[in-house]
């Protein structure tokens, strides 16, 4: 791997920083002020995946939940895998280099934080466990997606020119022995300083790190990493008062933008400021922009502060992720999608519209008001009458066929957890300022349910599921909480990842679910039949060759299988 070279300051947001000048990084690393410049700049290449294209394209694409929205062809090699090879897809080779310049950053800091003068041990352990949360926290999505590449522990100082690969087993040891110190080091909390990574950070990355590592092992070994899984996420449950944190009684609060920050579901935040010298870069969070359908141009509708910048759509849904919820029952498919936009521009419909638009003669002179009738509906269900409705009906006849496969379309049930109508500049903003929940409490339940099915335990499995199916019920007008509790014999590996995709569909997870557990290949099969060149290999990513070719001893090192 080239060098990286190291930097100094960090711009991210609840986070103090001093920022030193005309200095070297050894004269200021050597005092606990000056050290805390290090520590803030670990946590900024994060910011390259979180809230950027680049991770929500490795981690949510490619997948059974989402396509490439009018079946385009942006970033192909992610979404479709098509022409993936080492040197394509420039998002694989970007983040490549982000991850192991912020590792190289943590092993300096690890590694100096005995030469930088603290006088205060509680302070200097603190330092020591964000550093070990967070280079355990880059880790573990190198080794989760390009496999026994390099382990690193010690600072690069110079130009880098040969490489050894480690086993996948030694960065899991490496990341446990990591977030053990972090959860005995870092506080409860930071206060204002909420990004921070605190013990709820550290206790949420070990259970998931246990569990992705159990499947690296067989028998006992396994089954002892599971139970790990399972009892971390059950002392991260059971410390939830302690804590702070709590499941929000709604699931759609947990998404509205005014509960968006210091939400108190979540274990690990990424926050980005509304002031904006104190961001990353530019582009802040830009979540709020890719998941969207086309409204702007249908009758009664113009683009809006509510309803966010329509022209910048990568990820529609498939068929089957909108299926796995029952919308009756279950609220979760309401606080995640948006199916219906109120009318912000008067219009009266036309004969011309009627006709582009397919609707029955009778809706010519049809009015729609502002703020109060329906402009477009955009639905899962098949809608027999939707000729006739005095608004655009796009269902899911018109976006899908029979078998699941996508026609070609702009207009799709779009997920809107990310929307953002307060912190951006104004409609057209490409920049949001809303925190990304990157661990939340939710996926401790879903951790321990599935580390308890691989132990053979489907009763504890289901009660943990129910906790959340529980929250997730409709309550008025019929109560769904029963109908939505389920028993041990309906636990299985699908009805789990399933219920992820209930739970956590779009939350930068679903990639490195499937490919935890080894049906990547089989779900896109089942659920995303415009995928057709996924290949087992694909369950890691390439090692850039850029990288490769900067080794000397690069064809020793070698490429991940299946990548030529």
């Amino acid at each position: 791997m080239k060098k990286i070279c190291l930097i100094i300051l960090l711009f991210s947001c609840n986070i103090d920083e001093y920022n030193p000048s005309g200095a070297t990084a050894d004269a200021v690393w050597s005092n606990p002020q000056g050290f805390l410049t290090l520590v803030n700049s670990a946590y900024a290449e994060q910011r390259y995946w979180y809230g950027k294209e680049d991770g929500i394209f490795m981690s949510e694409a490619g997948t059974d939940l989402w396509f490439n929205s009018n079946k385009d062809n942006y970033a192909i090699e992610l979404t479709r895998y098509e022409n993936f090879t080492p040197s394509t897809a420039n998002y694989n080779k970007n983040v490549w280099r982000s991850l192991y310049k912020a590792i190289n950053l943590c092993n300096a800091g690890i590694n100096r934080i005995s030469q930088a003068g603290f006088t205060d041990s509680v302070q200097r352990n603190n330092r020591e466990g964000e550093l070990r949360f967070l280079r355990a926290f880059y880790y573990w999505h190198v080794v989760e997606t390009y496999g026994g590449v390099m382990l690193l522990t010690q600072e690069s100082s110079g130009v880098v020119l040969t490489a050894t690969r480690s086993p996948v087993k030694a960065f899991y040891q490496l990341m446990v022995e990591d977030l053990t110190l972090a959860v005995k080091y870092l506080p409860v909390s930071y206060g204002a300083e909420y990004s921070r990574a605190t013990k709820k950070s550290a206790l949420g990355l070990l259970a998931r790190v246990y569990l992705s590592g159990a499947y690296y092992y067989t028998g006992a070994e396994a089954q002892a990493w599971f139970k790990k899984a399972q009892e971390t996420a059950d002392e991260m449950i059971n410390k939830k008062a302690e804590f702070g944190v709590d499941l929000w009684a709604d699931y759609a609060d947990l998404w509205k933008p005014q509960n968006n920050k210091q939400n108190k579901e979540a274990l690990y935040t990424i926050s980005n400021s509304t002031n904006t010298s104190l961001n990353y870069d530019g582009n802040a969070n830009r979540l709020h922009l890719w998941f969207l359908t086309t409204y702007s141009s249908k009758p009664g509708m113009q683009i809006s502060m509510e309803y966010g910048r329509d022209n910048n759509r990568r990820f529609m849904p498939t068929r089957a992720l909108l299926d796995f919820y029952d919308e009756s029952k279950d609220r979760r498919y309401a606080g995640a999608f948006q199916e219906v936009w109120i009318c912000n521009k008067a219009y009266t419909w036309t004969a011309a519209d009627v006709a582009t638009y397919k609707k029955d003669p009778s809706i010519v002179g049809k009015q729609m008001i502002p703020g109060k009738d329906t402009a477009l509906y955009v639905t899962k269900q098949s809608i027999a009458d939707k000729a006739t409705r005095p608004y655009l009906v796009i269902d899911r006849d018109s976006t899908y066929r029979a078998n699941g496969s996508i026609y070609g379309a702009n207009d799709y049930v779009q997920l809107k957890k990310y929307m953002d109508p307060i912190t951006r500049a104004t409609a057209n903003s490409y920049p949001g300022y809303l925190d990304i929940l990157v661990i939340r409490l939710a996926e401790m339940y879903l951790i321990a349910a599935e580390a308890a099915f691989q132990q053979q335990n489907n009763s504890a499995a289901a009660a943990y599921i129910n906790v959340l199916r529980t929250r997730a019920a409709i309550k008025t007008p019929v109560d769904h909480t029963t109908d939505m509790q389920i028993t041990a014999n309906d636990i299985n590996l699908d009805f789990i990842l399933d219920e992820r995709a209930r739970e956590l569909a779009g939350e930068h997870l679903r990639w490195f679910d499937l490919k935890r557990t080894g049906k990547l290949i089989d779900r896109i099969h089942q659920y995303n039949l415009d995928i057709t060149q996924v290949q087992p290999f694909h369950m890691l990513r390439p090692v850039p060759q850029v990288e490769l070719d900067a080794l000397t001893n690069g064809q020793q090192f070698g490429q991940n299988e299946g990548y030529n």
